[in-house]
């Protein structure tokens, strides 16, 4: 299964289910996980650990 097909049945889950308070949980979950991944060996570490 590709990530273009996970995003598209997510999209739809959303739209027919009418769960739409899950999009800015999921929006914010990936965020965070980037912001941690991105940041992991670099300088900016210690200070992003800081915020949790």
């Amino acid at each position: 299964m590709s990530k273009i097909t996970l995003i598209y049945e997510f999209w739809e889950f959303l739209k027919v289910r009418k769960k739409w308070w899950l999009a800015p949980i999921v929006f914010f979950l990936l965020l965070f996980g980037m912001l941690i991944v991105l940041t992991e060996g670099t300088a900016v570490a210690p200070f992003i650990y800081t915020l949790f």
